[in-house]
């Protein structure tokens, strides 16, 4: 089982790969606001628990886990960011927010609120209206 930090770790690999196809360790550690020698640590944890295969000099790669894994924190980043904008979370608090709540949540709540975020989509009128009451 990821702790929330090891998640924070995998989200942030799985984003520098997906958008330059390489993650460095200076990348992540900028990223995350942590030293070097933080991410160089953790980089071996999660090597020793299979996420990633990691040699020093070398860079870093996921395993197809740590991919499956990356891609599902990227996707509940995305969908507690969704659902907070459409009932009208002021923008610049978003990201905050969502970094506070994202490892509270079990798998079963965020895929409830998936599907929530499907229907206010849909329901643009009821979509409005929300947002108009919250001013």
């Amino acid at each position: 089982m990821a702790t929330p930090g090891m998640e924070d770790y995998l989200e942030q690999i799985f984003l520098h790969i997906e958008r330059s196809g390489h993650a460095k360790a200076a990348d992540i550690a900028e990223s995350l606001d942590v030293l070097p020698s933080s991410v160089t640590k953790m980089f071996q944890r999660l090597d020793r628990d299979g996420y990633v295969y990691y040699e020093r000099y070398k860079g870093i790669e996921l395993t197809e886990k740590g991919m499956d894994f990356g891609g599902r924190l990227v996707k509940r980043h995305d969908i507690l960011e969704d659902f907070l904008r459409i009932i009208g979370v002021k923008e610049e608090k978003i990201y905050d927010d969502v970094e506070g709540i994202e490892h509270h949540l079990s798998w079963n709540a965020i895929e409830r609120i998936s599907k929530l975020v499907e229907m206010l989509e849909e329901d643009q009128v009821f979509t409005k209206k929300l947002l108009v009451e919250r001013k």
